[in-house]
């Protein structure tokens, strides 16, 4: 079962706030993709949430384009910054990498977002399959809340 980024935002609104605010710390992310042998490939990437979807650009025949073109399994993890403090904890976002190639959407997506050349890169549009945080609780517990579509949030503790 798969979601988009609205949908996870309307099933647990403050999770769904800490992990835009935990990804907006930083521009560039890490992207991991399966490469044609199955092996997994990590890249930097700049991600958007915009009009109620998590959007994944790139360049134009990279290597991490190709490899989501076939096979659109994903996983990003925000940048985790410099120390170990990570700021509302290490959030990460699996799923489903769908290329868009509706001149609406990618006008509508280049319109709010600037882009060098609007007709020479590639836009992938999220299917959230789950969605992860972990971090550090009265400095004791080390929490874990994942979510995924139709299920319930869950959150386990460990001292």
């Amino acid at each position: 079962m798969t979601s988009n980024w609205g949908t996870f935002t309307a099933a647990e609104p403050d999770l769904a706030e800490t992990i835009e605010e935990r990804f907006g710390q930083f521009t560039h992310h890490v992207l991991a993709t399966l490469r044609k042998d199955g092996s997994p490939r990590t890249s930097g990437l700049e991600v958007r949430f915009l009009n109620g979807e998590f959007w994944l650009g790139m360049m134009p025949g990279s290597l991490k384009a190709r490899d989501l073109q076939r096979d659109p399994r994903f996983a990003v993890q925000a940048n985790p910054g410099a120390g170990t403090g990570m700021g509302g904890g290490d959030v990460r976002i699996s799923g489903r990498a769908l290329l868009v190639e509706d001149p609406e959407a990618i006008t509508a997506y280049t319109q709010t977002i600037e882009v060098p050349d609007p007709n020479d890169f590639h836009l992938f549009r999220a299917e959230l399959t789950e969605v992860t945080r972990t971090y550090i609780e009265d400095d004791k517990y080390l929490v874990l809340q994942v979510w995924k579509p139709g299920e319930e949030l869950r959150t386990l503790r460990r001292t």
